[in-house]
């Protein structure tokens, strides 16, 4: 066609890269701002040159879609027309206070408020929408009272690079309080009786580095904590009891926690268990003890152990709840007279309730209450409480076809009370999808999970579209909840699936031991044995398979579409983990020495090296005939940087043997968690359907590449 799109083309600068005496060049590496940490603070500053094709590559991608703009609309306004305008969250309960949050009509960003417990007028707490006017970009990454409920604190984003400042308002007199903190990761914490402030300092190259302590109405900031391995994440967090202030460190193997009394904020913080390399652990003060949630001693799925409060060493653990295999342990919350904890088994959770005169039996699931459904995939989680001396506990239940359930569980009855159900405005039965939970074959034997939604009408002979997502990574699971988007693309007789992938830990810590490190691989072949199960069972066919993926979900997209393109008309890689082996060589970007657990060290590690090199998508782009491909990125995205999609995509241009055309599309005022409002976030969504719907019906020589 003479008059399609014509793609930009990137110019060529060859770079050559020795490490561990292989030589490679790479073409695009210009695309990197060598002050690539001035741009996440400041995008306005990226060099010309960069700047300049990034918006060629928008404007192509946007003319190659403009047939589907208004489909882009339709899917919108459908996506809109299942959110309840005037949304609020069930109130949480702190004290003499109602806290929650709520938008109103047509707001793209919420209110935070509070009434008084049992009835009351509304205080505003923070109007996030009149903090957001004039902005491209606002986002409020953490929000909290202060115990004594006379301050409220915020974490505010501007640009997208997620280094934010942190603001305190006098709720008494409804003023911001001066001198706001800066550069912080965004996570921060009172003091018990609310008068000193703990937060995390960011680093020049975008890492928490340390934490400090200001008075909470304004002061110099205290220095107490530095951490000095720079593959280290910290944070810092007061205990439900409010009895502890905890400083936690760690990367995906190791961990290590430092405790303040609470009672004495101004104490120097002092190490728990020193750093065992392999061993995670957490701290969770309850009542006469700690509980600590460990995989130490071969607790593969994880424990629970126990510790004196005034020795909490690992000298002194003892069991509390035994590992069993194949029952992983998520987390655990304790109440002044109940732990409970969250396990998922066979990929679906399950919650279990154990009072305090139970925690010294022997086998405590034996005597502990649960709480399960009888879906055949759903989720259940715990939704977290204000106040430790409670008999309630607030969890939610959804499914894929069922929306948003809120209950308070008595914790000595038992008794459930349903507080809230997810509203579908435009309408939604339940009844009229079904939800399936199937197992395809990896390669080696391993069965791996497909979650699918799909009408309870649509026809299971091939002749459905199929969006088959999947992420694998870090040991996070693709939970089996509700959403609203999806129906978009369901009620149009697409099929929804998840590729349960290993990487994750959908089956527990082994499954995502079995797609880490040595073993990502599997994490691709999973994916590509998961497409291929569908075409077997006639519930999808080459070609009509649109593959979804983003962050290093992205990395799994890269991966399959060298491994298997043949299966899909389109692969949606959003902000991708692509330009792998460069991305942990490079020591100054944010992620790379905190990351080298889970992927290797390719700069020390030979192996490593290797391994990366023969999967990382960038590498491995090679002739052969690509699909469609929409890669999306954020210019201010400290985690996946904006170069990794536009190398990606430039090279994949290069070289593609089909005429499906090779899109990149960077979101010029937005970072990793794209477009900031609901509503706007909701437009990438729009886009991302309206292009697996194109890319399946558009003829393949429809577009020149």
């Amino acid at each position: 066609m003479t008059d399609a799109p014509t793609p930009p083309r990137a110019r060529r600068e060859p770079k050559q890269i020795v490490q561990h005496g292989q030589e490679r060049t790479d073409f695009y590496a210009w695309m990197k701002d060598e002050n690539w940490q001035t741009v996440l603070r400041d995008p306005s500053v990226l060099r010309a040159d960069i700047a300049e094709h990034l918006r060629a590559e928008n404007r192509y991608a946007d003319a190659v879609l403009a047939p589907t703009k208004p489909l882009q609309e339709l899917i919108l306004a459908e996506m809109k027309g299942r959110l309840k305008q005037d949304e609020m969250s069930p109130p949480v309960p702190d004290g003499p206070f109602d806290y929650y949050v709520r938008y109103e009509p047509g707001a793209q960003h919420p209110l935070h408020a509070r009434r008084p417990r049992g009835g009351g007028g509304e205080e505003v707490l923070l109007d996030v929408q009149a903090l957001s006017a004039g902005k491209d970009y606002f986002v409020v990454g953490s929000a909290q009272h202060s115990p004594d409920h006379a301050l409220y604190a915020w974490a505010e984003d501007s640009q997208g690079s997620e280094v934010y400042r942190i603001q305190l308002r006098d709720l008494a007199t409804g003023e911001t309080l001066p001198g706001p903190v800066e550069s912080s990761t965004g996570d921060f914490c009172f003091s018990p009786a609310g008068d000193w402030l703990f937060w995390t300092w960011r680093d020049e190259n975008g890492r928490p580095a340390r934490i400090y302590r200001r008075p909470s109405r304004g002061g110099e900031d205290t220095l107490i904590y530095e951490e000095r391995d720079p593959g280290f994440f910290i944070g810092v967090g007061l205990s439900a009891s409010r009895a502890w202030i905890a400083i936690t460190a760690g990367d995906q193997e190791t961990s290590e926690t430092l405790l303040i009394p609470g009672n004495d904020p101004t104490a120097l913080p002092r190490v728990a268990a020193p750093r065992v390399k392999g061993e995670r652990y957490e701290l969770i003060p309850w009542r006469d003890r700690f509980v600590i949630h460990t995989n130490a001693g071969g607790a593969t799925d994880f424990a629970l152990m126990q510790a004196p409060l005034d020795a909490p060493d690992r000298a002194h653990w003892t069991p509390l709840l035994p590992h069993r295999p194949g029952h992983f342990i998520i987390g655990a919350s304790v109440f002044r007279d109940h732990l409970v904890w969250i396990e998922r088994k066979d990929v679906n959770n399950r919650i279990l309730v154990l009072p305090h005169t139970a925690a010294g039996g022997a086998d405590p699931r034996a005597v502990a209450r649960e709480i399960a459904m009888p879906e055949e995939a759903f989720l259940l989680s715990l939704d977290g409480s204000y106040e430790y001396d409670t008999t309630t506990l607030r969890y939610s239940y959804q499914s894929p076809t069922t929306p948003r359930h809120w209950y308070d569980y008595d914790l000595h009855s038992g008794e459930t009370v349903l507080r809230k159900t997810q509203e579908v405005p435009s309408g939604h039965d339940p009844d009229a999808y079904v939800t399936r939970r199937l197992h395809a074959t990896a390669p080696d034997g391993a069965e791996v999970p497909i979650t699918l939604l799909m009408r309870r009408d649509t026809p299971t002979d091939g002749s459905a579209a199929v969006l088959l997502y999947g992420y694998g990574s870090y040991g996070h699971a693709i939970e089996a909840s509700f959403s609203t988007r999806t129906l978009s693309l369901v009620d149009r007789g697409w099929i929804h699936a998840v590729a349960h992938v290993r990487g994750g830990s959908e089956k527990g810590w082994n499954w995502f031991l079995g797609g880490r490190g040595p073993t990502k691989p599997n994490s691709f072949s999973d994916f590509v044995a998961c497409a291929r199960f569908l075409i077997d069972r006639n519930l999808a066919t080459a070609g009509r398979i649109v593959a979804h993926g983003a962050s290093a979900g992205g990395l799994l997209m890269g991966g399959v579409a060298n491994l298997a393109p043949e299966l899909f008309a389109g692969i949606v890689a959003q902000v991708p983990f692509v330009d792998m082996l460069n991305t942990m060589s490079d020591v100054s970007l944010p992620l790379t020495p905190p990351e080298w657990p889970e992927w290797g060290n390719p700069i020390e590690d030979a192996e490593a090296f290797a391994l990366i090199r023969s999967y990382s998508p960038y590498e491995n782009v090679a002739t052969r005939p690509y699909p469609a491909i929409l890669a999306m990125g954020g210019l201010s995205d400290p985690r996946v940087t904006y170069w990794e999609p536009a190398k990606w995509a430039a090279a994949l241009r290069d070289v593609t043997t089909s005429e499906r055309p090779i899109l990149c599309r960077i979101n010029m005022e937005a970072g990793h968690g794209g477009s900031s409002g609901r509503f706007d976030a909701l437009k990438e969504a729009a886009l991302v359907q309206a292009f697996a719907i194109w890319a399946v019906e558009q003829p393949a020589s429809a577009v020149n590449r």
